[in-house]
């Protein structure tokens, strides 16, 4: 059984995160249950390393995991076969232009050995939220005007921190994430936890404390 500290319970909307030294390593990075997902609480949660991770009937969960995989554009591997694709002018990428239904279609599509989605309807209504103050953005991959891929996160200075991406036709979400890397002002893509497909395109492991490092300095 999980014993959860006093101090991760958020009982109060001004209820403070504690410091993300004090996370769980089992479950990787628990530290904080409870709050709520307004505006002020998400901001103050990403600029301190903690995004929240929840599905529907679990309390809010947040999290801080170490270590924290990341990408740079830096380090982003553009395959040749990548690399030819955008070159064929085969997608039109836009940013900006259709947050609601990137974020819809990544609570929707069904992904090979996922049983579900861990977007719920209230994190759907709060990360709109974050992208009607500016905050959060969506880059969106059309084919014929038809949008075929994307994805998402929440920007704070140079920091983009992702959330999750989707994929209607082969490498639409790919493209989405190349535009992200080459064509913006990040310095520091946020790619939360280890994922086999961001590792092929560059994304690495990174200390947490020295993720939190990256954010006092770029965010």
């Amino acid at each position: 059984m999980i014993e959860i500290p006093q101090s991760f319970w958020l009982d109060q909307h001004d209820t403070p995160f504690p410091d993300v030294g004090l996370a769980l390593k089992n479950p990787n990075g628990l530290i904080g249950i409870g709050g709520d997902l307004s505006t002020k609480r998400l901001l103050k949660a990403y600029s301190q390393g903690i995004f929240p991770w929840y599905s529907d009937g679990e309390p809010i969960l947040w999290y801080s995991p170490d270590p924290r995989m990341v990408i740079t554009p830096e380090v982003f591997h553009l395959s040749k076969s990548l690399k030819k694709v955008i070159l064929s002018k085969r997608f039109d990428v836009r940013v900006n232009k259709a947050f609601v239904d990137v974020i819809t279609n990544c609570q929707t599509v069904n992904r090979y050995g996922q049983s579900g989605t861990w977007i719920g309807d209230d994190m759907m209504r709060s990360y709109c939220e974050l992208h009607d103050y500016g905050y959060a953005h969506s880059y969106e991959v059309y084919e014929k005007d038809k949008l075929v891929g994307g994805l998402y996160g929440v920007a704070l200075g140079q920091v983009f921190f992702g959330e999750s991406m989707f994929s209607l036709v082969s490498n639409a979400s790919k493209v989405a994430f190349a535009y992200l890397l080459q064509k913006s002002h990040y310095r520091l893509v946020d790619c939360q936890v280890e994922n086999p497909h961001l590792e092929s395109l560059g994304a690495f492991k990174l200390a947490r404390d020295l993720f939190i490092q990256q954010l006092k300095t770029f965010v």
